[in-house]
């Protein structure tokens, strides 16, 4: 046995030894328990695509902890290249699940990003922790936030050219809805180009880009590198806002319910274990920064995760709304509202065409019956209302009453 290998055995036993300290009973004893009767899982192994980046964590915790096994099921994490690449696997049935971008979900489901299926979304991942960076040749003419980039661009007329990691995905919608609030017409001002997240500070280091938004590590890692510097994070233009979700297609909750409750009580059950401690964040940071996940150094994930944020210009600050995966249960709900501000900006954006019925479709998405069973068995509070109400960064209030007409209210528009 290498010592590369002992050294990831030990570490995973380690770990392993940490969640049943937490829990006082062993993973494999609550399997039996679990699995008895007509509730066990009907496949007991399942892959669940992930792109190498922070918020995978919930994802390859329940795993590398042996959480899973508490639930009667064996989750193997898949590293995949690019959101298209996941998009295609979960379609063909390639994956079970996958880590994903809340606004792919619902692109697939209405056909506007790709071949048309039935999804499913079973529960929020994270709230909050992308965030919009901006090249360095442009921070040292001044821009370093929205009004200082959309002063640059009406004074030196050229292609501005930014980048999201795909077309109906947060990432996209986050940079539209900022440089929106700041004047400028993602559509008509620049050129918006897709990246795959772990690319986009390579794009940057040779120009390809004047700017772009992603999730954790790639913003930070931009600063450490001396590429980029961070404009905005995405808590600044939505505070808890929803991010990645457990996706998978209609189908395959439909053939197996009890698999998927049991893979989102085992997720649920990892992102409480990564919020409960700093100990516990730092060693979710060790382990994901390792190359089978997200591939770069602990210093670029620690920092963050923890709301320990500095713009790569001397500004440091400590951020409360920082990067959560659990946060007393706040996070994980699948809020009908949270799905449709997303239809509302597809909208705007030009994505879709016509206004769809946006909470029938947000109805038909969003699973709520099965992730309130994954939460009582998980022991996590519910919320009693399945819409939410929040405030934007421009003060506009969303809380999914009237999405047609939330969705034609934007000045700056496709």
């Amino acid at each position: 046995m290498t010592e590369l290998l002992k050294s990831s055995l030990t570490r995973r036993t380690v770990l392993q030894a940490a969640a049943v300290g937490a829990s006082g009973i062993s993973p494999a004893l609550r399997a039996v328990v679990y699995a008895q009767g007509s509730d066990a899982p009907e496949k007991k192994e399942v892959k669940i695509g992930f792109i190498p980046l922070t918020d995978c964590a919930s994802v390859v915790m329940a795993s590398v902890l042996g959480i899973d096994q508490k639930y009667g099921v064996k989750i193997i994490p898949t590293k995949e290249a690019s959101w298209a690449g996941v998009r295609d696997k979960l379609v063909n049935g390639e994956l079970d699940f996958a880590h994903v971008l809340y606004g792919l979900i619902y692109g697939v489901h209405l056909g506007t990003s790709g071949p048309k299926k039935d999804m499913a979304i079973l529960m929020n991942l994270n709230h909050n922790g992308q965030a919009i960076t901006l090249s360095k040749k442009l921070a040292d003419k001044g821009a370093v936030n929205g009004a200082g980039l959309a002063k640059l661009m009406a004074a030196e007329k050229r292609e501005y050219t930014f980048a999201q990691t795909f077309p109906t995905g947060t990432h996209a919608m986050w940079l539209y809805y900022w440089l929106a609030s700041g004047g400028i017409n993602p559509m008509k001002d620049a050129k918006v180009i897709t990246v795959p997240p772990p690319q986009m500070v390579a794009n940057m280091r040779v120009g390809n880009m004047d700017g772009f938004c992603v999730g954790e590590p790639w913003n930070h890692r931009a600063i450490i590198d001396g590429i980029g510097v961070t404009a905005a994070t995405t808590q600044d233009i939505w505070k808890d806002h929803p991010e990645k979700v457990l996706g998978t297609t209609g189908d395959f909750v439909k053939k197996y319910p009890n698999t998927a409750r049991a893979v989102t009580a085992a997720i649920l059950e990892a992102g409480k274990w990564i919020d409960a401690s700093l100990l516990n964040k730092n060693k979710m940071a060790e382990t994901i920064a390792e190359k089978s996940y997200v591939n770069t150094s602990v210093d670029a994930i620690n920092q963050r995760i923890l709301g320990r944020y500095q713009n790569g210009m001397g500004k440091t600050w400590d951020d409360p709304n920082y990067m959560k995966f659990f946060n007393e249960g706040a996070v994980n709900f699948p809020y009908l509202s949270d799905g449709m501000w997303f239809l509302t900006q597809h909208k705007r954006w030009g994505l879709l065409k016509e206004h769809p019925d946006y909470l029938a479709v947000a109805k038909q998405i969003n699973q709520i019956d099965i992730y309130k069973q994954a939460a009582t068995a998980a022991k996590t509070p519910v919320p009693k209302d399945v819409m939410r109400s929040s405030k934007l960064m421009d003060g506009i209030v969303w809380d999914g009453k009237d999405p047609k007409k939330y969705a034609d209210s934007f000045k700056v528009h496709a």
